[in-house]
């Protein structure tokens, strides 16, 4: 069974390297934040108070969350809608990193992560995926990138979407989330002590890709 593990902060190109792996292995992508951007679009759209533990224990205790694939690709379904095309709009990381702090929505999407990792092939992405949810695969790799440079492809993603968006103001929210994901007492961001430091600053996303295939095949050799 192949299991990868891609850690790191908030725009350093995971998401993309994960897809890319999936298609040239033939393996399953999961992609743990867009469960939790799903479920911060739930929140922003009822107007919970993030901030509120129990507002969003209450909140969680009426979702249903599944994960489905179709022609390649994951789609996060809450309560029946399919909020997907969502999960990208700016804002929903904030209350995403916010949620995901809290230990019941971790029990609510951990099980189902694991128990997909056990029957298939497949790479997945986060904050501790190779720290709490993966802890004993074989193919670990943190990517990382001056937060300059991930604030710009965000920028880039966002303006491609057609959304009007500000450098500073996302250089903020970045960094913001950073010292967030890494403070919190559940599950922080880190890299594990088994896992592969790839800096992706200065690296086109093929060259990111090509390191992370070269040490899985070589693994498997």
């Amino acid at each position: 069974m192949i299991n990868i593990c891609l850690d790191g902060p908030s725009g350093s190109g995971k998401s993309t390297t994960a897809k890319d792996i999936a298609k040239k292995l033939d393996i399953m992508y999961l992609d743990t934040g867009a469960t939790f951007r799903a479920l911060g679009v739930k929140a922003m759209r009822l107007g919970v108070d993030v901030s509120n533990e129990k507002a969003v224990s209450d909140m969680l205790d009426n979702t249903e969350i599944t994960v489905k694939y179709e022609n390649g690709g994951m789609r996060v379904i809450v309560d029946g809608e399919d909020l997907t095309p969502y999960i990208r709009e700016n804002g929903v990381s904030k209350v995403a990193s916010d949620i995901s702090a809290y230990p019941k929505t971790r029990e609510k999407l951990l099980s189902d992560w694991r128990a997909i990792a056990e029957k298939f092939d497949v790479i997945m992405d986060g904050r501790d995926i190779g720290t709490v949810v993966l802890p004993n695969s074989k193919f670990k790799f943190f990517i990382t990138a001056d937060s300059r440079e991930r604030a710009r492809r965000r920028v880039k993603e966002l303006q491609e979407m057609g959304q009007n968006v500000d450098f500073d103001t996302i250089l903020q929210q970045i960094e913001e989330r950073d010292y967030n994901d890494s403070h919190r007492k559940i599950a922080p961001l880190k890299q594990a002590e088994d896992a592969l430091l790839i800096d992706s600053t200065n690296l086109t996303k093929e060259e990111v890709v090509e390191i992370i295939l070269s040490k899985v095949k070589e693994g498997l050799k």
